[in-house]
């Protein structure tokens, strides 16, 4: 198998389970600068990382060739999801079964107390997820005072998840020498930041980059019509009929809304996504598993960790946000020498952004359309004659075959064979043919060195937009949006690029609505902006002398000349035009302002406070 030592135990593990070799992950943390040392590797789905560090945990749990007896843990394992710590628990049973381990799991939606007695009986092996682990430890039934060796799977999804808190929390209630292994698909800056707190002198160890992983899926890109996106879905599962498929949506919304449209058009599929409870999972799972449902529809975090068999199709009905996350959902498929497909679908304004993820992955896609209703149906002709009852006949049925050919025939058996076949199964989608469809060899804009300049008659006088333009240039000419380059909006008039391919479609003169024609140019255009317009030469307004008019500055005091200031009315003035004489203001206690005494009978404002109120008790402030 390997030239690399491996325990005993170990060994006859994997032989059982049919291993003639290790996966290049699975040799690299067995090299001998890497054996006692912390390691940080970066492994994708598929590689073989379960397993991997379970041989290299192997020198700190064994004494010889089996597991002492112990009352506290040995080892320790952490993943992000309910899932993969299950399918990692069962990863190590077999492998360490021979070495006599017991292996105990604590994970969120399971039975508490049978999780503390199963810790109290003593387990080599605990494998939890982050919040469940950090609830023993606190309760005092997981005592990890004995720990030799800790490993965190997937660290870039607990991260992501938010367990960042009760990673620390974990490893800092672990004794210092312990060893710490971290796998991750990919290695951001924040899990080089926990690897530096929690690591010693790691060994960096890559295995992301090996091609043998995804040497068995055929990617497929497949461009359609906005319009188009679910019946496109819908066609590609009725081409391949996978025993097992998946199709990856970016949020819940988007899951529930593509199940109950597979619902519809009769589909048996489930779905995994963050608000099922773990009872719900369960059932979904089970149904994929002993093949009550075909079609899994999930978030890439609700399906993190889930092992199906036999999945032979992952869908991306939403392309993933970087090429790391491409590679973990088309890993699902293509395993153990099987064949498997990822097909991605990319609307034509997403055609860009799919060619980057693909190049980032360094893998290539066959571009095509997507399988027509037509392609669907010869695609089903061909099963329907390859039909195993069609090809292995029993004697046992041949009075019934002829009892049916006596009395229907072969013409009407053979119709009713036909009609039973198509009943069970969906029928295909009718999609748009795109004039300008997906570029094969991964094909990227037009070049639109070679492009054809056009002018539309209108500009920003006629408040032209390039929003605007661009759904009457696409349906004028039949063509999407990647077959447009540049588009140059001036004052009265746009000029806009079309690739070579598609210029035709225009011919030289065409109108697009009324009033808006587009014209095909010899030659480029001037793009130069327009000069700014001269500033106004009018001479500046200029207020009329007066005296009125605020005097200019001067630094010669004498030669400034003063403002008038406008005369106030005198009493006489007012008395002689008829106005009415001015109120007179009273000052405190009495009075008015120019000290004249008040009139015979005015009241007093104080008086009120003077005296005691009478036949009564007296008011606030008669004091």
């Amino acid at each position: 198998m390997t030239d690399k030592t491996i325990a005993a135990p170990l060994a006859a593990a994997l032989a059982a389970k049919g291993y003639a070799s290790l996966t290049s992950v699975q040799q690299a943390v067995l090299e001998s600068d890497a054996e006692g040392r912390d390691m940080l590797v970066s492994a994708q789905t598929g590689s073989g990382k379960t397993v991997a560090f379970g041989l290299a945990i192997a020198p700190q749990l064994l004494d010889g060739d089996i597991l002492p007896d112990t009352d506290v843990p040995l080892g320790l394992a952490i993943a992000p999801t309910r899932e993969l710590a299950l399918q990692v628990a069962a990863e190590l049973t077999w492998l360490y079964a021979q070495a006599g381990a017991r292996i105990a799991t604590c994970v969120g939606g399971m039975d508490y107390r049978s999780e503390r007695r199963a810790l109290e009986r003593g387990a080599h092996i605990v494998v939890g997820t982050p919040g469940r682990l950090r609830d023993h430890i606190e309760r005092g039934s997981l005592d990890l005072s004995g720990l030799r060796v800790a490993v965190l799977d997937e660290a870039d999804e607990m991260l992501d998840l938010g367990f960042r808190e009760d990673l620390e929390f974990i490893l800092q209630s672990a004794p210092e020498d312990r060893r710490t292994l971290m796998f991750s698909a990919t290695v951001p800056p924040a899990i080089e930041q926990l690897a530096g707190t929690f690591q010693r002198d790691a060994k960096r160890i890559m295995a992301q980059g090996e091609s043998r992983q995804h040497g068995d899926i055929e990617y497929r890109a497949f461009n359609v019509a906005a319009r188009d996106r679910e019946p496109a879905i819908f066609n590609i599962l009725r081409l391949h009929e996978a025993r097992t498929a998946i199709i990856f949506c970016k949020t819940r919304a988007n899951v529930n809304h593509l199940l109950a449209r597979m619902g519809n058009r009769g589909f048996k599929a489930v779905a995994l996504s963050g608000e099922l409870s773990q009872q719900e999972r369960t059932h979904a799972l089970q149904a994929l598993r002993d093949g009550r449902a075909q079609v899994c529809v999930a978030t890439d975090v609700a399906a993190r960790g889930i092992d199906l068999p036999g999945l032979e199709l992952v869908i991306h009905a939403d392309l993933p946000t970087n090429s790391e996350t491409l590679l973990h959902r088309s890993g699902r498929t293509g395993r153990a020498g099987a064949k498997g497909v990822s097909a991605l679908i990319v609307m034509p304004s997403e055609i860009r952004k799919a060619q980057m993820l693909l190049k980032r992955a360094r893998v290539e896609a066959e571009w095509g359309p997507a399988p027509s209703a037509d392609e669907v149906r010869v695609q089903d002709d061909t099963r329907m004659l390859d039909h195993p009852a069609l090809r292995d006949g029993s004697e046992d049925d041949g009075d019934m075959a002829r009892t049916l050919l006596d009395r229907f025939g072969p013409d009407r058996l053979a119709q009713a064979f036909i009609r039973m076949w198509r009943e069970g199964r969906p029928a295909p989608e009718e999609l748009t043919v795109l004039t300008d469809r997906a570029p094969a060899a991964a094909r990227e804009r037009p070049p639109f060195g070679e492009a054809v300049w056009f002018s539309l008659s209108v500009g920003h006088s006629g408040r032209a937009e390039a929003r605007w333009l661009l759904p009457k240039i696409c349906d004028g000419g039949g063509i999407n949006r990647d077959a447009i380059g540049a588009i140059r909006v001036r004052e009265h008039e746009t000029f806009v690029q079309i690739a070579v391919a598609q210029a035709g479609n225009f011919g030289k003169a065409m109108e697009l609505e009324p009033d808006l024609m587009m014209r095909r140019l010899e030659g480029e255009p001037n793009l130069d902006r327009p000069a700014p317009r001269a500033t106004d030469t009018r001479p500046a307004r200029r207020k009329p002398e007066g005296d009125w008019q605020k005097p200019a500055r001067t630094d010669d005091a004498e030669t400034a000349v003063a403002k008038p200031r406008k005369a106030r009315w005198t009493p006489e003035d007012r008395a002689a035009k008829g106005a009415k004489p001015s109120r007179p203001a009273f000052d405190k206690p009495g009075g008015s302002r120019s000290g004249a005494p008040k009139p015979a009978g005015a009241r007093d404002r104080g008086a009120k406070f003077a005296a005691p109120r009478k036949g009564g008790k007296p008011r606030k402030g008669d004091y």
